[in-house]
């Protein structure tokens, strides 16, 4: 399981977490357990809402947190999608 922090159009980055890396190929990317930067619920979705599923074109970015042994991020990875 990766976490990572999805930047949405028009709303403010959150984070997810995601099973495997997205691939930019794929229409959508499935994100489970999102939630505001300061762990509070996001404002967007449902109360008992635990899985999301975003459309690329909604996307612009994802940030992939490389989580150490002490379950801190470590590295931060970016995906972006170039649609060109």
């Amino acid at each position: 399981m990766h976490r990572v922090i999805a930047h949405v159009l028009n709303d403010n980055p959150f984070v997810a977490e995601v099973d495997k890396p997205p691939d930019p190929q794929h229409q959508s990317v499935l994100l489970r357990n999102p939630q505001r930067l300061d762990g509070e619920r996001l404002t967007t979705t449902a109360q008992r809402v635990i899985t999301v599923l975003y459309p690329w074109h909604r996307i612009t970015d994802i940030e992939l947190l490389d989580v150490g042994s002490d379950k801190r991020p470590s590295q931060l990875v970016t995906v972006v999608r170039d649609e060109h």
